[in-house]
């Protein structure tokens, strides 16, 4: 008999003070969390923590331990502020440094050494042992140590970078969803729903509700790896909603 294939785990560290100010939104847990999954990688936890060096480094080294991917977004930066890159040099006791071909990149993009500033040699330096992460964008790269990955906090340069690494991944099994959207109230289904959890134990069924044009609406969202299973799954849970005389909607994902 075969094993099961091994879920692989990822978690995601956001950090700054401009996000949990409110000053900023985040945009970059919904795009890594969706394309970690289309490798086989499921996003398990994703923390917000400070600018506060004894919290990031914290943190960096409880979630390395657990999880088989890291990721951290935001602190890499030219200001006083971004302290992340020091932080993970801590977390893992090693030095921090220029590193070569960081420089040379950043030397060829800016062309004039006077624009090459002392604060934009910062975002040149990487941990000892560090492997750059390129960034098509804005040139100054972030970097892998280990399991931990190393990402700007700027939307459009993490997602490219993210492009730039994600062949340096090895996922599992990718995860499917679907979702059954109906009009039927949580308080009327969630009965029914925790039975069909009950049945199809190996999937992750979730509820969410909502409203949709102006009227209440809940998606009720089926995750796992094994399509079959979802498709059977889905189709007793709309069977269920028409049986109780709702309305189903479903979709793939």
């Amino acid at each position: 008999m075969s094993q099961p294939a091994k879920t692989v785990t990822a978690c995601i560290i956001v950090i700054g003070n401009e996000i949990l100010s409110g000053r900023t939104r985040d945009a970059n847990i919904q795009y890594f969390a969706t394309e970690l999954g289309q490798l086989g990688v499921r996003v398990m936890e994703c923390r917000v923590v400070p600018d506060i060096e004894e919290t990031i480094v914290a943190t960096v080294n409880e979630v390395r331990r657990k999880f088989d991917y890291v990721f951290t977004t935001g602190g890499i930066g030219p200001t006083h502020d971004d302290i992340t890159a020091d932080c993970i040099a801590k977390a893992f006791g090693v030095g921090i440094s220029e590193h070569p071909e960081a420089v040379a990149r950043m030397t060829r993009h800016y062309g004039d050494p006077a624009l090459f500033t002392p604060a934009r040699r910062r975002m040149a330096r990487v941990p000892h042992g560090g492997i750059l992460v390129d960034n098509p964008v804005s040139v100054a790269p972030g970097f892998q140590l280990e399991n931990v990955f190393i990402f700007a906090g700027i939307p459009k340069v993490a997602e490219a970078m993210f492009q730039s690494m994600r062949h340096r991944l090895v996922g599992g099994t990718p995860v499917l969803s679907r979702t059954v959207r109906t009009n039927l109230p949580e308080g009327i289904i969630a009965e029914p729903l925790g039975a069909l959890q009950q049945r199809y134990q190996d999937l992750d069924i979730g509820s969410y509700p909502a409203f949709r044009n102006g009227k209440p609406s809940v998606s009720l969202v089926l995750r796992g790896t094994d399509e079959p299973r979802l498709v059977a799954a889905a189709a007793e849970l709309i069977e269920t909603i028409h049986g109780m005389r709702g309305e189903a909607e479903e979709f793939a994902q």
